[in-house]
């Protein structure tokens, strides 16, 4: 097993401040981490695949499995698992330890913010997407029905363990999905950073160097806006970058389209938007483009409709009333939030961007 260079760094919260440690051996962390009370949630797929190492320190604590669904990430998903925590004396000095991806981390976060007003958490992020974005930044998020991410808050873990080996069982969607979300920092950081990402991102599918040195990058990234905003009341929202149009995508395909890969597409519709606007010349577009559809092949998204497509926009939490509350580009390092009406010009825009756009 190769030896990853990487900066253990803390971040400022006004919940609380927490650390980001990068670690080699997950199963040793986690026997260091156990106290007496705490419980781990764990990701059925992570224990079935490290469950020669895991499962010995698992079988010494008490922890709940799950299948990192969609709809296990709601109140329907979350209600059985607060259930057994009360029933079996989880108290509020006791933690939860999540071992997953993002849902997992979600569900686990969630919990912990409401659980006896507030407990104690610890993250284990396994998934490139969680390793490189979620894990920092407070945010806990559960859907409502079909709408992703309408109910949670900020709270964020006391310390997250990051292990690079993980990406080792990623198959090729949850790369793409990871690496089309982490471009979108890249963007709103400015030119440099994203030359750099540009330069290094096909070598990061097998390198595993060049992608850890990414995924640091885009947390450091992340972690200067959100130490300014952490509530996402203002210069953060720019990390919404790609988002809208995202969301959609994920909701009207049932999920079908990964996370970061609906996350890439959204940045081109953003793009696309933002050229219409004259806000950035054809060429910034066509330079993000150049990268964006690396990932699209295997999730197309052909056959959406449009005003469902539309429709599913006007429910995203960024808007402002009736108008569309969209993060548009105006050049490398000036992502900014556009409020626009979402009228038949706005329609005809997107009936080009799905008749024309979608060929790669």
């Amino acid at each position: 097993m190769e030896d990853i260079q990487m900066n253990n760094f803390s971040i400022k919260s006004i919940v609380h401040d927490y650390e980001v440690e990068f670690i080699e051996d997950t199963a040793a962390k986690l026997r260091e981490t156990l106290q007496d009370g705490d419980w781990v949630i764990i990701d059925n797929k992570i224990k079935s695949l490290y469950g020669e190492s895991l499962n010995p320190v698992l079988d010494t604590c008490k922890h709940i499995d799950i299948d990192a669904t969609e709809q296990q990430k709601s109140y329907q998903g979350v209600e059985p698992i607060i259930a057994q925590l009360i029933k079996d004396g989880f108290r509020k000095n006791h933690r939860l330890i999540a071992i997953g991806g993002g849902i997992t981390q979600d569900v686990t976060a969630f919990i912990s913010s409401i659980m006896y007003r507030g407990t104690n958490w610890f993250f284990f992020p396994t998934t490139l997407l969680a390793q490189c974005d979620s894990c920092i930044g407070s945010k806990t998020s559960i859907n409502f029905g079909e709408y992703k991410n309408q109910v949670g808050g900020f709270y964020p873990p006391n310390k997250i363990f990051i292990n690079p080996h993980f990406i080792d069982t990623l198959t090729e969607g949850e790369m793409k999905s990871g690496l089309g979300e982490m471009l979108h920092y890249f963007v709103v950081s400015g030119e440099e950073d994203f030359r750099f990402y540009k330069a290094n991102f096909k070598a990061a599918f097998t390198d595993k160097q060049v992608l850890s040195s990414l995924i640091e990058r885009s947390l450091q990234i992340k972690k200067g806006y959100i130490e300014r905003d952490e509530f996402d009341r203002g210069p953060r929202q720019v990390f919404n970058y790609g988002h809208s149009f995202g969301h959609a995508i994920e909701a009207l395909t049932h999920f079908r389209v990964p996370h970061g890969v609906a996350v890439s597409y959204g940045m081109d519709m953003a793009n696309f938007v933002s050229v219409k606007l004259g806000l950035i010349p054809e060429q910034v577009r066509d330079e993000v483009r150049e990268i964006v559809i690396n990932f699209w092949p295997g999730f197309e998204i052909n056959e959406l409709d449009v005003d469902i497509f539309i429709n599913a926009l006007s429910k995203d939490k960024k808007n402002v009333g009736k108008k569309l509350g969209l993060i548009l580009n105006k050049g490398y390092g000036q992502i900014f939030k556009n409020v626009m009406d979402s009228d038949e010009t706005f329609r005809s825009w997107m009936v080009e961007y799905f008749e024309n756009e979608l060929k790669f």
